[in-house]
């Protein structure tokens, strides 16, 4: 039977007019640029783009550059997983590239060490007392900024009633000019083992898979999760049925703070240094790896597997481009198209008969 009634009126449901999951969906885009780029490898270079075609390595891919797509989304994946809870609520962040900046030119203050090659540590911010510390310390310092600039930028939002696009966006120029200001716009070098060890070969990618995993356990099975989403499909109804919108929206934007600051202690400590320039347009790459993993931007939809595929797609396309030996700004230009073309995807989803 195509169709039986439910509930009262006699309305029917037509098993015909079910939907594939949007993850499905986007899955199916990573395949097919997959693809896209191994026949591109073939045609013109010989080569392949996912497969070893080396006789001296016995492996089916190609290792090395499976480890290069998911190592360089891993860090701007951390963000875009707090992104991902902010927009299912309503809202939007424009500030965590700017947080990242600020806390990891701060972590890094705390995480020096006192003698670098027998000599004083010439990037010493802090005096000898304020060196070798355990790497705790440096890392709860971060976690606390982010909560702090978050826990800010979800007071003013959820308070205040200024829109979230607002509030974010003088976060974003706040933090950033912290960061410059902090050392003068010297950078600051010569980490700790233990703190170099955080962002050690691919341990920001297991990072960024434990966080995954544990806010998408989150997002499904917990009364926060189905908050947000409650928030973010209509905050009236929301707060008709009893939800505390406002301590909600406070909460959200502290966890993508301090998801800003992580990623910001694992980017620092992979590149052992921090400059007031980092994390510049990772707020714009968050949102859009959220976007093309079918987050839609009026909230209220998505997930965070969807966020993880897009963030795949991301790697793939700079992975790809970089491949086909393909001038850095034309990723750029297909970053561009690929978001205005999720966003125009979402809107039709939105518009299609039949949905609410």
């Amino acid at each position: 039977m195509a169709k039986t009634s439910h509930g009262v009126g006699g309305l029917a449901y037509d098993a015909k007019k079910r939907t594939r999951p949007p993850e499905l969906n986007v899955l199916a885009a990573l395949v097919l640029i997959i693809l896209a780029f191994e026949v591109l490898g073939r045609l013109f270079l010989g080569d392949s783009f996912l497969f070893n075609t080396r006789d001296n390595v016995n492996t089916l891919f190609n290792e090395q550059r499976l480890q290069i797509i998911i190592l360089q989304v891993a860090i701007v994946g951390i963000i875009a997983l707090g992104v991902t809870q902010v927009i299912i609520s309503g809202g939007i962040d424009l500030s965590s590239g700017s947080i990242v900046g600020l806390t990891a030119m701060v972590t890094m203050s705390f995480a020096q060490v006192a003698m670098v090659n027998g000599n004083p540590n010439p990037k010493a911010i802090f005096g000898p007392g304020w060196m070798d510390l355990p790497v705790i310390v440096p890392v709860a310092v971060g976690l606390s900024l982010g909560l702090a600039a978050g826990l800010i930028n979800g007071l003013l939002i959820a308070y205040t009633r200024i829109p979230p696009f607002i509030a974010t966006l003088g976060m974003m120029v706040a933090a950033r000019g912290a960061a410059k200001w902090w050392s003068k716009g010297n950078p600051i070098s010569f980490p700790t083992d233990a703190y170099a060890a955080i962002g050690k070969g691919m341990m920001p990618v297991v990072i960024f898979v434990c966080l995954a995993v544990l806010f998408h356990l989150i997002m499904t099975q917990t009364k926060y999760g189905r908050h947000c989403y409650a928030i973010g499909s209509n905050e009236a109804a929301a707060r008709m049925s009893g939800i505390n919108v406002t301590g909600h929206k406070v909460l959200v934007y502290t966890i993508a703070g301090a998801l800003a600051a992580l990623a910001a202690i694992v980017l620092s400590s992979k590149n052992l240094t921090a400059q007031a320039g980092m994390g510049v347009m990772y707020e714009l790459d968050a949102i859009a790896m959220a976007v093309i993993g079918g987050i839609s931007l009026q909230g209220g939809r998505g997930s965070i597997i969807g966020t993880c595929l897009g963030a795949l797609i991301f790697g793939v396309i700079i992975s790809g481009f970089t491949f086909l030996k393909l001038d850095a700004y034309y990723q750029e230009m297909v970053k561009g198209v690929i978001i205005v073309g999720a966003v125009v995807l979402d809107q039709w989803r939105q518009n299609m008969p039949g949905r609410g």
